[in-house]
């Protein structure tokens, strides 16, 4: 059996993963679903003075008190980011990095680089009109964002609007800083919700500057667990299913 890390993504705590968490223990994994600071009950912490390097740090500090080691690590969308900078930093400790529907960013880019322009845009304002400090807790509106909140029952979509934390801003326009080349030597997997598998491997063949970095793993693979942007919430039986299939190798 594994030892499993859940990273949230954005806006999330440790609590986003209970239902993914508790198959996976089931299973006999070792599972420790994180809250990064500045959010959910880290949110004291912040925003102020956290940013993408604080993050990676905190995580790294968990391996390194606990002594984590063989690691399945997981990142959700924003989280993925955290998670391929901590196995830049510590890749002797990770067995396998984990994307759901996320990717790892190549060096010098930030979460809000991989926004268009217009949008980034309105994410600045948005931050600007709530203190610029934070990105607010979006609506969670499916009738504005079918695509990613398909799944969703009424009941996820209020839990999301209620314990959503707003994300500190530093942590979406921190750079992700990459130096040690032997993170291409440890296994790597995309698990993809929002995209269907072969619109990821036709962008990773075609060395979409997104999809750079997974394309240069020496190990990759590609899972499909089909739904919206939150398959801990929409699909956690199958997203379990294929997190305790990547852990057992």
């Amino acid at each position: 059996m594994a030892t499993i890390v859940l990273i949230p993504g954005f806006w999330l705590g440790a609590w986003a993963w209970d239902r993914v968490a508790e198959p996976l223990r089931a299973a006999g994994h070792d599972v420790l679903p994180v809250t990064l600071p500045g959010l959910a009950e880290r949110a004291g912490e912040g925003p102020q003075g956290i940013d993408q390097d604080t993050h990676i740090q905190a995580v790294v500090d968990l391996f390194e008190k606990d002594d984590l080691r063989d690691v399945v690590l997981v990142g959700h969308s924003g989280g993925g980011i955290t998670a391929y900078g901590v196995l830049d930093r510590i890749p002797e400790r990770v067995a396998r990095i984990v994307f759901v529907d996320s990717g790892p960013l190549a060096d010098g880019t930030a979460q809000l680089d991989t926004a268009e322009p217009e949008e980034q845009e309105t994410i600045r304002r948005q931050v600007a009109e709530s203190g610029g400090v934070a990105v607010p807790v979006p609506p969670f509106d499916p009738e504005a964002d079918p695509e990613n909140l398909a799944g969703l029952s009424d009941a996820d979509l209020a839990l999301l609007r209620e314990r959503g934390t707003p994300q500190p801003w530093g942590v979406s326009t921190g750079p992700l800083r990459l130096v040690n080349p032997a993170r291409y030597d440890v296994p790597s997997h995309l698990v993809a919700s929002t995209f269907p598998l072969e619109v990821v491997e036709a962008m990773t063949a075609a060395g979409h500057p997104f999809f750079a970095e997974f394309a240069a793993a020496r190990t990759r693979s590609v899972h499909a667990v089909p739904t919206g942007h939150w398959p801990m919430l929409s699909e956690p039986a199958r997203l379990a299913e294929v997190l305790d299939t990547i852990a057992r190798g």
